[in-house]
């Protein structure tokens, strides 16, 4: 079973893990520089979690406020992220999403139109102006649609249902190749390559209240901790303001942002529009203070203080938090939102498709009649493997990072529609250079059979177990630990709690037994993504209690202001043996001409 003549082989110059926008960017991107490129996916091609993407992608074209440039994407991106962004990958990004998005353009994508038949942009939280490019409420499904008919007619192999559990490095440390498995038959599959680029997404399944489908498990993450590369900011995680909280079977479905930019409004039980409490003072001077102010802002825009709804992401949360546990939270515990109220039937149908479908379908909740019951869940991982920002390559040789599962583009907080723009360009950018990396290279040595040999005997190891513990159960486990004790509020005294439970379900994990053989079985796919959830756990747990401050998306509630002395700091987790430790780096000094841009009214 462990004889490494027996298994599938394949030699490629690039593979690339994950087949969301950055996975299909970062193959297409390699492909088009030369090299041999392969995606493996976890899932089915066109199944990434990129299709629920649904409000749209943040670029400055100003295609409907012709006062929007580069300069002010850029400024909206580090203030949402309080500052700990990587100026460079912010500079990047806001400089080429525009780029991005006519590529797709031209790829084929059906863009939603203003009435001069440019591409339509709507308002999102944090952007000082209407930048989302959008598809209705479907943008990610096309998006996806898009790249994977371009992936598919540039002929890039693509292995689906194939999960990477170990990256291979030579004698020098560089990237040699992949360790996988088909999902359907267990069989193995050994990738030679010298580039590996990451794109596999989030952590959000170690949560028990989550958007994120079952896929994110923090494989990508795991991996590049495992193969010697850091993991920045991992204490920052996003619980998006709105996801359905009735019924319990739906509990954390994302309800889009573009329900706010459309109209929508948040009401507690009183019928109270809240939020106009909880804007914060460096927002007060592009926010409307009264409803009057905010319901004019929609229909006449000139003086562009914007409704409190459209704070960032972290500030609406914890707004809808505080009234929930205040006591004036909806009958299941979230808020409402309404935009039966102010927008009509044919307007809210046109708009917003997905809502209107999603709510009939799982709550029997007619959008265009009655106001939804939402509250923050577990959503996006700002954390994720510290890069280069221009080459997307991590300190490990060969290994690359694009998307949710890289780290430093968002700081500590990520704004809506900016996940999408992220991935076009750092996707174009890592397979890009994994290509010349990849190519370059004069000599590559082929994996061994030793490091096959342990890599096959690590992923059979649950069977070989008798009497052991339930892989769902650990997983059960684990997300009440995350959900309790490191969630969207938190204190020293739950943190240190939750790593000493990590550390225990860690213990049982090395005693995980599955049973029946490697076909078609779940259990045993679990177990091995367990490790992974574990590992990625506990660098947000130990991350988290290290900062001894509230930023962005990390608010602690013993250290409840911002820390100056954290301005500049980022945190690193690094592999210490099958444990983790933390190393604190200084961020990159902002050039003057762009830290300029924040004294600019």
């Amino acid at each position: 079973m462990t004889d490494p003549n027996s298994f599938e082989r394949h030699r490629y110059d690039v593979i690339v893990v994950g087949a969301g926008g950055a996975g299909l960017r970062a193959a297409i991107a390699a492909h088009d520089a030369g090299a041999k490129v392969a995606i493996i996916c976890k899932s089915l091609l066109g199944k990434a979690h990129t299709v629920m993407a649904e409000g749209g992608i943040a670029a400055a074209m100003g295609n409907v406020w012709s006062e929007d440039n580069w300069k002010v994407h850029f400024r909206d991106t580090m203030r949402g992220g309080k500052m700990l962004n990587h100026w460079r990958m912010a500079q990047l990004h806001a400089q080429e999403s525009a780029n991005r998005v006519h590529e797709l353009e031209e790829w084929g994508a059906l863009f939603d139109r203003t009435a001069e038949g440019l591409i339509s942009q709507r308002d999102f939280g944090g952007h000082r102006y209407a930048r989302l490019a959008h598809v209705g409420d479907r943008t990610g499904l096309e998006l996806i649609r898009t790249l994977q008919q371009r992936a598919v007619a540039l002929g890039i192999d693509v292995f689906m249902e194939c999960t990477v559990t170990k990256l291979f490095r030579d004698d020098e440390q560089r990237i040699s190749g992949a360790f996988a498995y088909w999902r359907e038959s267990g069989r193995f599959i050994v990738f030679d390559a010298p580039a590996v680029v990451l794109a596999t997404g989030g952590i959000g399944k170690s949560y028990k209240v989550t958007s994120n489908s079952w896929e994110y498990t923090g494989d990508g993450h795991a991996l590049a901790l495992d193969s010697g590369a850091s993991l920045v900011n991992m204490e920052f995680v996003q619980f998006h303001p709105t996801g359905m909280v009735w019924p319990p079977s739906v509990k954390g479905i994302l309800v889009t942002e573009s329900v706010r930019g459309d109209g929508g409004v948040l009401r507690n039980s009183e019928g109270r529009r809240f939020m106009f409490d909880y804007i914060p003072e460096y927002f007060k001077a592009e926010t409307a203070d009264t409803e009057e102010e905010a319901d004019r802002w929609y229909d006449d825009k000139s003086n562009n203080r914007r409704p409190p709804e459209l704070l960032p992401r972290d500030e609406v949360a914890r707004a809808i938090n505080a009234e929930v546990k205040a006591g004036r939270g909806s009958p299941h515990g979230g808020v409402f939102l309404d935009i039966a109220s102010r927008r009509s039937t044919e307007y809210i149908e046109r708009r917003l498709p997905s809502m209107h479908h999603q709510f009939k379908e799982l709550a029997d909740v007619d959008i265009t009649a009655e106001a939804m019951e939402v509250g923050p869940t577990c959503h996006y991982v700002m954390g994720g493997v510290a890069v280069d920002a221009d080459t997307a390559e991590s300190v490990v040789p060969g290994l690359y990072a694009a998307g949710e599962v890289a780290g430093g583009m968002h700081g500590s907080n990520r704004l809506g529609g900016n996940s999408l723009s992220d991935l076009l360009v750092f996707g174009r950018r890592a397979g890009e250079h994994a290509a010349h990396g990849a190519t370059e290279r004069e000599q590559r040595a082929p994996v061994s059979d030793d490091d096959i040999r342990a890599a096959a005997e690590a992923a059979l190891a649950p069977f070989e177990q008798d009497g052991g513990e339930n892989p769902y159960t650990l997983q059960h486990e684990l997300q009440d630990v995350m959900h309790s004790l490191v969630g969207i509020i938190r204190q020293a005294s739950e943190m240190e709690k939750a790593l000493e439970e990590i550390a225990r379900l860690k213990e049982r994990a090395a005693k995980l037994t599955v049973e029946g053989h490697r076909q078609y079985n779940p259990g045993w796919h679990l177990a091995l993504d367990i490790r992974n959830m574990l590992r990625v756990s506990e660098c947000i747990a130990l991350a988290a209690l290290e900062r001894t401050e509230s930023r962005g998306g990390h608010t602690r509630d013993d250290f409840p202001t911002t820390d100056d002395s954290w301005a500049t700091v980022n945190l690193h987790c690094i592999a210490d043996g099958d444990s983790v430790a933390i190393r604190h780096e200084q961020l990159p000094a902002m050039p003057d001409e762009l830290r300029e841009l924040f004294q600019e009214t």
